[in-house]
């Protein structure tokens, strides 16, 4: 036993790496080890035998394994130590001024409206991107023979030959978002929906996708009064100035009556655009009461509940409020691009706190 246990020891102790730690454990004390099979000896000795090498083989045992497991610690703490030696940070240098990713402005536009429009008390909806025929068209009171149903503009989903049911379509508007709304809380209410949309178009103001945000409110005694309140609040707070001019001019949609579309009062200096001031008026939505046949089809009596509904285009709103002069861009996922008008993603768009921080 003695000549074992120098043995091991001496082999532990010189032991290179934990690869080496664990071959002498199964050498040692293994299921075929050499201390391992010295202790299936015992059952060939005397009671007298066995009560004197026992004890000595279990501390043995003890030992090797006691060593084993020293040896296995201190190699690990010298692996510990070469790596702290070979990988460190010198924290005296300067931090980054700001993370690597960025926002993309819809995205960020997309958190500023809804701050604003969340502290005016309305909440978010949403619906699928892929409607039928009747939440897109029929229940907003869309006639069939609409130039919006026709196939040039919009996207519709295919079909096998002699399937009679209902067409799909890519959505043209968010407004689905507001009967869907309607039909499952009824009214009052107050909502905005803001989503990705589509429609057959591509040009420098014009993609096959963009994005709308719809806001609608549903009460007994709202009014065109209180939809140009709610206008002149948002323009004001989202493009950041003390006050803003909305006016009305009379317009037609299926799905309002009377119907208008929103201008807001601006003027350009130098080419640059200002809001809030000037002569000139620049076109933001489409707006106007809730028709009675659009309450209907939601499950809404018209005769007890009116409200108002409007329209904005979120990637519009972007471009004017950051400059971007084209709307194809928004989609191009040029790294340049998005890191010149990009967002801080640590800071979240507030109303205390500043929109475009």
């Amino acid at each position: 036993m003695d000549d074992l246990k120098e043995k091991y020891l001496g082999l532990i102790a010189n032991a290179a790496d934990e690869a080496a730690i664990e071959d002498l454990r199964v050498q040692a004390v293994g299921k075929k080890g050499e201390i391992s099979l010295k202790m299936r000896e015992l059952g060939k000795m005397t009671p007298e035998e066995r009560q004197v090498a026992g004890p000595a083989l279990n501390a043995l045992k003890d030992e090797i394994n006691s060593a084993l497991s020293a040896k296995k610690a201190a190699l690990a703490d010298a692996a510990l130590d070469a790596r702290l030696r070979d990988e460190w940070l010198d924290v005296t240098l300067p931090s980054r001024t700001r993370a690597q990713g960025t926002i993309h402005p819809i995205s960020q536009v997309t958190e500023e409206i809804t701050a604003i429009f969340a502290d005016m008390g309305f909440s978010v909806a949403e619906g699928p991107q892929i409607e039928s025929d009747w939440y897109n068209f029929d229940a907003l009171n869309i006639p069939g023979h609409h130039p919006a149903r026709a196939e040039m503009d919009t996207f519709y989903t295919h079909r096998k030959e002699g399937d009679n049911r209902p067409p799909h379509v890519l959505r043209t508007h968010t407004s689905p978002v507001q009967i869907r709304s309607m039909e499952a809380t009824g009214a009052p209410t107050r909502i905005i929906c803001p989503g990705r949309v589509y429609r057959s178009d591509y040009d420098q103001t014009h993609t096959p996708m963009f994005h709308q945000i719809e806001g609608l409110a549903i009460d007994r005694d709202i009014s065109m009064a209180n939809l140009k309140w709610v206008l002149e609040e948002f323009a004001a707070a989202f493009f950041e100035v003390d006050k803003i001019e909305v006016r009305f001019r009379a317009s037609h949609f299926p799905f309002t009556e009377p119907s208008a579309e929103i201008d807001f009062r601006c003027s350009w200096v130098d080419g640059q655009l200002k809001l809030g001031e000037g002569d000139d008026w620049l076109e933001g939505g489409g707006s106007g009461m809730v028709h009675p046949k659009v309450l209907q089809n939601a499950g809404i009596d018209p005769a007890e509940w009116q409200g108002f509904a409007f329209g904005l285009g979120i990637d519009r709103l972007a471009m004017l409020k950051y400059g971007i002069p084209d709307l194809r861009a928004f989609f191009d996922s040029d790294l340049r691009w998005l890191r010149h008008y990009g967002f801080n993603p640590l800071v979240q768009p507030t109303l205390h706190g500043g929109l475009s921080r």
